[in-house]
């Protein structure tokens, strides 16, 4: 991706960096949500905690380390399943006595408590000798003979079920009902049921449970964390593929498409035929609205124009590596491929085409390939002269150098691509972006006096452009300079602003500014009116829209939230953007279920929040 084009993607990086750096805030009514991001809430897996009966799991462990002998385990995640743990030892039956209904009837109901915690024991014992069926049996008639229904009872049947051979999920969920219509804040029962329903195939169930039994553990279960974003990352993905196969493709938003085309340096118009056709005329109509920024009326064009017919192989070549930059853009990768490599065969010294399909295997993650057509489109590059440059200026002097020194970022070959930016402002000082990749490729190669000193002269040399006061200011901001961060995206704002319109202006500078006044000052409010600010003038810009989704997260704004989370799924060009923003949309949704189920919890919320932080 261009330079311009990975400042959306590094907004919205750091967008889940403060969330994850504040996570202590946004525990605040958004647990659940804090998930998605990995390590906060965590899960409840062991015993119900003090008060329960039996032995502790924690003691146990103890005991089992100084015998330095490993414990078998069943397959229930949570660990010791039962509320309490017998000996293990083979179940008599030679006193076993199986009571009538008529008996239990005329029993007292002490001698029923009697009966069915005898019948627990002797159940609990059954399972510790993984003799799971007498088990089960023992706790059904612990179930039919207690005077008082026991949700411990239904818990550990189900855990029955899970070990069985194969296991009877749909008992475990049954079980799991019934034990929490007793007792709705059981842990284990949660964790069991969520366990089953996983198994099931009714991910956002038991996402429901997972989620629920993390925050009535007060976030206690690290474990857990994965138990959560396995479901997510299997509802998301499966999700993301659904919408991707059906979804209308469309262009992203304005900032996105102007930032993959500022990658590549302007060139000139093709010259037309003396009796240029009508498809000739309408691709210099589309290459005119290209130019002014107008994609939407570039794109019908450029089609039209292919479809009329173009006359002169030079014009095919140039619509084709048009219509592929659309249908790349477009997501169309397998689309875009094929107009990219139709305009090789017409013109193989098109250098741009060979940098665009690297960017197809960039795209599928094959760097190996993506180098082979680089070194393709050096095979075809010459200079003004007519001779072949030098190898390193060759590597340079061609219209997608932006993208080929990327590949260097990608590979974090930061020293490299600060050489070979260096060389390439040498051969063209105009084309700013060499100036500013040089700069973040100095930064991120830890030199830091070089970068800023390439900053400086990169602002004097463009100071019409908003680029380099928006970069600028983001290396600030990284460096928590927030002062002259917010100054710098100021002047990129004014240098916006005071273009003409069309084409709409640049809004990532308005959502970097608001990042940096939220990490700054905690000015919630000025951040989010950046962001509306950037939305009004563009309104399908992802890193604004997910900006104002963490910031109504951190103000628990959950509805808010869920309305942005909505519309960065809509907004989501790939279908791992897409995996994203469904993730923290399902993790969210699963919040509000437990508030809903849960609306006790809201003031302990607040209680757990201020005593973890």
């Amino acid at each position: 991706m261009s330079s311009s084009s990975t400042s959306s993607q590094g907004v919205v990086e750091r967008v889940q960096s403060f969330v994850s750096e504040n996570r202590r805030a946004v525990l605040i009514g958004t647990a659940a949500a804090l998930v998605a991001i990995g390590g906060v809430a965590y899960y409840a897996s062991t015993s119900r905690g003090p008060g329960a009966d039996g032995d502790s799991e924690k003691g146990e462990r103890k005991k089992d380390k100084k015998k330095g002998k490993k414990r078998k385990t069943t397959k229930d995640k949570d660990g010791p399943i039962l509320e309490e743990r017998a000996p293990k030892a083979e179940v008599s039956e030679e006193e076993d006595v199986i009571l009538s209904a008529e008996d239990v009837a005329r029993m007292s109901t002490e001698e029923r408590s009697k009966a069915a915690a005898s019948l627990k024991a002797r159940g609990n014992a059954a399972y510790s000798s993984r003799q799971f069926s007498t088990a089960i049996d023992l706790y059904t008639r612990a179930i039919v003979v207690t005077p008082k229904p026991e949700p411990v009872f239904y818990s550990n049947r189900a855990a029955c079920y899970i070990n069985m051979s194969p296991p009877e999920y749909e008992k475990v969920v049954a079980d799991c009902d019934e034990a929490l219509k007793l007792d709705a804040s059981y842990v284990k029962a949660l964790n069991r049921r969520a366990t089953a329903l996983e198994a099931l195939d009714k991910s956002e169930e038991a996402l429901r449970d997972y989620t629920a039994a993390t925050i009535l553990n007060k976030f206690q279960n690290e474990a857990a964390a994965q138990s959560v974003e396995r479901v997510l990352k299997k509802l998301s993905g499966k999700k993301a593929s659904e919408i991707i196969a059906g979804r209308e493709r469309r262009l992203p938003s304005h900032t996105f498409v102007s930032a993959y085309f500022g990658a590549f340096r302007t060139r000139q118009l093709p010259t037309l035929p003396e009796t240029p056709s009508q498809g000739d005329q309408t691709l210099l109509l589309s290459l005119q609205a290209l130019a002014a920024g107008d994609y939407t009326h570039s794109l019908s064009l450029v089609n039209e124009a292919i479809e009329q017919s173009i006359s002169f192989d030079e014009g095919k070549a140039e619509a084709l590596n048009l219509r592929g930059t659309f249908k790349f853009l477009m997501t169309d990768v397998t689309g875009a491929k094929e107009d990219f490599l139709a305009s090789i065969d017409l013109q193989p010294s098109l250098t741009q085409t060979w940098v665009k399909i690297a960017s197809v295997y960039m795209e599928q993650g094959d760097p190996k390939k993506a180098f082979d057509c680089f070194e393709e489109a050096i095979k075809h590059n010459f200079g003004r002269s007519g001779h072949i440059l030098p190898p390193w200026a060759r590597r340079l002097r061609f219209d997608g150098d932006a993208w080929l020194l990327l590949v260097l970022f990608i590979m974090n070959e930061f020293e490299e691509a600060a050489q070979n930016y260096t060389k390439s402002t040498q051969l063209d000082d105009q084309f700013v972006f060499s100036h500013i990749q040089l700069a973040v490729a100095q930064y991120k190669a830890n030199n830091l006096a070089n970068s800023m000193a390439t900053f400086r002269r990169t602002l004097k040399a463009f100071p019409h452009r908003s680029e380099p006061h928006n970069y600028y200011g983001e290396l600030l901001l990284d460096q928590q300079r927030f002062s002259e961060a917010v100054d710098k995206f100021d002047r990129a704002i004014e240098i916006e602003t005071e273009r003409s319109k069309p084409p709409p202006v640049n809004v990532l500078p308005q959502v970097n500014k608001g990042l940096a006044l939220y990490q700054w000052k905690q000015d919630v409010g000025a951040a989010e009116r950046c962001c509306q600010e950037a939305l009004r003038v563009d309104p399908e810009c992802e890193a604004a829209v997910a900006t104002l989704a963490q910031l109504s997260l951190q103000q628990g704004k959950i509805d808010v939230a869920m309305e942005m989370f909505e519309r960065q799924a809509d907004l989501a060009r790939s279908e791992p953007e897409l995996m994203n923003a469904l993730t923290y949309q399902f993790a969210t949704r699963a919040q509000v279920e437990f508030m809903k189920n849960y609306p006790e919890m809201a003031g302990q919320l607040n209680s757990i929040a201020r005593s973890m932080m």
